[in-house]
């Protein structure tokens, strides 16, 4: 009987004699988290030692989407801005006409 499968299978507690049922199966959780924790912790420090290929490839997807996707938007705004009309203000450009600054 192997560690990882038998523990979630029996309860290797049940038959301890010095032990009520409530105790086997609390001790018994208490093994199948550790045994949980141990699997997860694995698979961490794997993923941490070397990329998700799989991950990366579509994540390199997913970025090419958006760089389209923020080159659309962009050329959106520009054409929305361009669709508006000049205004034409005498005098010179816009912003001269909001200047405040008292001139002698």
């Amino acid at each position: 009987m192997s560690a990882t499968s038998g523990i979630f299978d029996v309860n290797p507690y049940e038959s301890h004699a010095s032990l009520t049922a409530l105790e086997a199966n609390v001790l018994w959780e208490y093994a199948k988290l550790s045994q949980h924790v141990k699997d997860l912790t694995v698979t961490t420090r794997r993923l941490s030692e070397r990329p998700d290929e799989n991950l990366i490839a579509r994540l390199r997807v997913l970025e090419r989407k958006m760089g389209l996707v923020l080159t659309l938007f962009k050329a959106s705004v520009w054409g929305v801005i361009n669709e508006q009309p000049v205004q034409e203000i005498e005098g010179g450009y816009a912003y001269a006409t909001a200047d405040t600054t008292l001139r002698r």
